[in-house]
């Protein structure tokens, strides 16, 4: 039998054959027909390699709210909490609290800093509500000490055996809704996203269950935000939503084949949404991801532009052909790593949309009419994902004199160690230094066993807290960019701080944090003589154009 890939590293190793019955004996999982799944996917290959047992201890937190997740739990035994109001305050959820420099504070960075690299007060990780280490990432999460007083001050919902939970942020690759702690002694069943997506794909009584949370939940208020149903009634927001159908494509996990094939010079094969020349039957919402569109040129594509979430796909042609005429789609629409779509069929858009729609929209193929000198930095922009930068540091080559002064601004800031390198990929004049990008899609956040790195509320910016982070290395793995550095600290005096049990430095993970706690924002712009160096958010489009 010829077993998938991802199956030569399951994602619970030490998961046994005895588990796997006894699993199978759990009344959500027998209830699962395993005549449906394939040879070559069978249910239990499914339980056994894509899925694993965790255990939780009172206190234990199992998801955190605003933490990107690719994995459902399914509570085996024990009891959970869902915390509904107030929210729990992001100190006790692994996050840090920015407070803005005042003047003086963020003057006196100038000569407090110092000559010792990446130095700790050490005292500050005396009161780290962590449970193991770098070592034992299974084991490594912030719990909450105080169980009762939680349950006192906060309103909070059960969560028992047979809960399914998480189902929707790891399928949809967005942002957990809410923090779940384990109330005592807890076994869960975590399922990674492949296992997840075979169970619905294969399942029906999975798939109804799954589609049905995401109806109730999410899916409404992601029609009501799009312009094109704005104005409906909760009676036909409804017909619209029972009718929309739920699509993926591409790797959940780009970023891993994305690197691989950098690095071997390769293009990454890219999966076809819709065809130029195909007759569409609805049309496509971006829900999260990115997708490329191209129209055919000569033996090849070109790229017109490309679509993020909340953008649509195949609306012009739909409109075009409301009288009965078959319109074929004028260009394509390919996935850029991973893209999450809903699909609304052409019957809906004709009942609710179009006789309140003014005026057509203008089509995207009229884009093929630029000349293809502008197309080319947007082509490159999207060929190297910085089209997922939401800050991404762009330098004018014409303008940098290399003083390096933006590097010396940056290190004054973080106790006189940069956090970037003023080094990256060129095209034309134009230079994306190796700097974090704080992208749309942060894969980087995925897997952070503490939730140390997470996005900031004053700015939205991908942020580390230095006293829960412990130096695993998952997110400096996953950043596709090498935007995120591992580094050895020491203390006041200079010396490393070694794990007292293994004596090895203790690493922790740095990166450019926009300069959150400064009350002037990133020190690297401000600090650039000549303007050759700015932050950019390359998904406004024709960035370069709007530059100069």
């Amino acid at each position: 039998m010829a077993r998938p890939q991802r199956w030569d590293a399951p994602f619970g190793p030490e998961m046994t054959d005895t588990d796997v019955e006894r699993l199978l004996t759990l009344p959500e999982i027998a209830a699962i027909e395993r005549g449906k799944f394939p040879n070559h996917t069978p249910l239990v290959g499914v339980i056994k390699n894509d899925s694993r047992l965790v255990r939780f201890e009172a206190g234990d937190i199992v998801v955190r709210e605003g933490d990107y997740g690719n994995s459902a739990f399914l509570v085996v035994t024990g009891k959970l909490r869902v915390v509904l109001a107030p929210k729990l305050p992001r100190e006790l959820i692994g996050r840090q609290s920015s407070r803005r420099k005042g003047l003086l504070e963020a003057l006196s960075q100038i000569w407090t800093n110092r000559v010792i690299p990446e130095v700790r007060d050490t005292q500050r990780y005396t009161d780290q509500k962590l449970r193991g280490s770098a070592t034992d990432l299974a084991r490594s999460q912030v719990f909450l000490q105080d169980v009762p007083a939680v349950l006192v001050d906060h309103k909070t919902a059960e969560l028992g055996p047979g809960t399914l939970f998480g189902e929707l942020a790891a399928l949809g690759r967005v942002p957990r809704t809410a923090t779940i702690f384990a109330e005592e002694g807890a076994e869960l069943l975590e399922i990674r996203w492949q296992g997840l997506r075979e169970l619905r794909k294969y399942d029906a009584g999975w798939r109804r269950k799954i589609d049905e949370r995401y109806r109730q939940n999410a899916l409404k208020v992601a029609l009501r935000e799009s312009p094109l149903f704005q104005g409906l009634n909760e009676t036909e927001l409804q017909e619209v939503a029972n009718a929309t159908l739920f699509e993926t494509y591409g790797s959940f996990d780009w970023h891993v084949s994305y690197k691989r094939m950098r690095e071997q010079g390769k293009a990454e094969q890219e999966p076809v949404i819709a065809r130029e020349g195909e007759y569409p039957d609805g049309v496509l919402m971006i829900r999260a991801g990115f997708a490329r569109v191209a129209a055919k040129m000569g033996n090849g594509q070109r790229t017109l532009t490309y679509l993020g979430a909340g953008d649509t796909f195949g609306i012009d042609e739909l409109w075009a052909g409301r009288d009965g005429t078959d319109v074929s789609l004028q260009t394509s629409l390919i996935a850029l790593g991973y893209v999450d779509v809903l699909r609304v069929p052409a019957p809906i858009l004709e009942k609710f949309v179009f006789p309140k729609m003014k005026a057509p929209p203008a089509p995207l193929i009229e884009r093929a009419g630029r000349p293809l000198t502008e197309d080319a930095p947007m082509e490159w922009a999207v060929e190297q994902r910085f089209i997922n930068g939401t800050k991404s540091m762009l330098i004018d080559l014409n303008l940098c004199v290399r003083c390096d002064d933006c590097v010396r601004a940056c290190a004054s800031t973080h106790g006189g160690n940069p956090r970037f390198i003023r080094h990256g990929p060129t095209f034309d004049h134009w230079m994306v230094a190796n700097a974090c990008m704080h992208c749309a899609d942060p894969v980087c956040m995925i897997g952070c066993p503490t939730g140390a790195i997470h996005r900031s509320i004053s700015r939205g910016a991908v942020v580390i807290n230095d006293t829960t982070c412990i130096g695993c290395g998952t997110c400096a793995n996953s950043c596709p960019y090498n935007n995120i550095r591992l580094v050895e600290i020491r203390d006041v005096g200079g010396r490393p701080i070694r794990d007292p049990d293994s004596q090895k430095p203790i690493l922790k993970a740095t990166k450019c944090d926009l300069c959150e706690t400064n009350p002037g924002g990133p020190a690297c712009v401000r600090a650039c003589p000549h303007d050759a160096l700015r932050r950019v958010d390359f998904r406004s489009g024709d960035i370069f154009r709007s530059l100069g």
